[in-house]
């Protein structure tokens, strides 16, 4: 039989004496927790486990995914606090929108030489200097256009159909022609010009800030009606850039209107048609708020119109000498100012003759 101290089943086959061979291996803490093996308990061995083992994760991993969360968060805090400090120090944001300038204005009334040449509108065109020229917003073409150092090319673009926009709509919009409304270039306006616009519509004066032939082309309804809608008109428009944060566009054109005189007044002297002219040079400059807002600021504009008396008031609605009509005789004689030749500096003075040339050569 099995002594007191010996198991049932006897002293175990081993190193002699029976003596456990693994007695003297001592397994610490550290070592057991850094063990990557697990047994699995009883109760999961008899569920679908086909391994009685499974991995553990060691504390250094558990210590390296700590550290790689901690420094994800660092590493997003440092990139958001990089975007807030580039957002306020950076150089290149978009500039303030900057405030418009008064407009100047010139208007020079151009007197005839003789008496004013009437006719039949298709006729008076066919045999005047405007035989060529296209037909209402036709001939206000757009140049080619190309990127500047600080614009793109769909900028210049822009800036240049801004600019045709206003001409149609101060030079050809019927309304606006006789007088029935100024809202179709107001509304192209930067802001900060409207009430030097609006003064220039209800007292026009010739001070050189509030001159409304200068915004737009009015004739006086009392006095002209057009006779013909289809206005002749040619010319250029051209833009530079001025500045990093400013593109300017000059238009050059000049416009000719088939008039008869309005009702009020019957038939006129033989009842024809007249051909009135108006040469305007419109300097714009739009900044980077203006193309995004789709409006404009008017630098400087000048206009020459004829036939007209030297001394009538035409700083607001236009007054022609339609067919048969002389002007007073002008002391000293005004200089002649052709107003179909372009590129050229304006009229110097209050007042010019018109050209024999511009007049048609029936």
């Amino acid at each position: 039989m099995a002594g007191r101290g010996d198991p049932p089943e006897g002293t175990p086959d081993g190193l002699p004496g029976g003596e456990d061979e693994y007695r003297s291996v001592v397994f610490d803490e550290a070592f057991v927790r850094a063990a990557h093996l697990q047994e699995f308990s009883a109760r999961e061995r008899m569920g679908e486990h086909t391994e009685a083992v499974r991995s553990r994760p060691s504390s250094w991993e558990g210590r390296s995914g700590s550290r790689q969360a901690l420094m994800l968060v660092l590493l997003i805090l440092l990139a958001f606090g990089t975007a807030i400090y580039l957002g306020v120090r950076n150089p290149y944001q978009p500039p303030v929108d900057q405030r418009a300038e008064p407009l100047r204005t010139t208007v020079v009334p151009l007197a005839p030489q003789g008496a004013v040449v009437g006719g039949v509108p298709d006729r008076l065109f066919e045999h005047s200097p405007v035989a060529e020229y296209r037909t209402g917003a036709a001939g206000i073409n757009l140049p080619v256009a190309g990127r500047t150092t600080h614009f793109a090319e769909s900028q210049v673009v822009t800036a240049l159909s801004i600019a045709k926009d206003y001409l149609v709509a101060s030079s050809l919009d019927p309304d606006v022609l006789s007088g029935v409304t100024v809202r179709p270039p107001r509304l192209l306006l930067d802001p900060d010009q409207l009430e030097q616009f609006d003064r220039s519509v209800e007292t026009p004066a010739d001070d050189g800030r509030h001159a409304l032939a200068a915004w737009l082309v009015r004739f006086d309804p009392r006095q002209a009606v057009l006779a013909d809608p289809a206005t002749r008109v040619q010319g250029t428009l051209r833009f530079e850039e001025t500045g990093p944060d400013t593109l300017d566009v000059t238009a050059d054109h000049t416009y000719t209107y088939a008039l008869r005189p309005a009702a009020a007044q019957g038939a006129g002297p033989v009842g024809q048609a007249s051909l009135f002219t108006v040469h305007r040079e419109v300097h714009f400059r739009f900044d980077r708020e203006d193309l995004r807002m789709h409006r404009a600021e008017l630098v400087t504009s000048t206009a020459e119109a004829g036939p007209q008396a030297c001394g009538a008031d035409t700083t607001g609605s236009l007054k022609p000498l339609l067919a048969g009509a002389r002007a007073p005789e002008a002391g000293g004689g005004p200089p002649v100012t052709d107003p179909y030749a372009t590129g050229r500096p304006a009229a110097p003075s209050l007042c010019g003759a018109l050209a024999p040339s511009a007049q048609p050569s029936l």
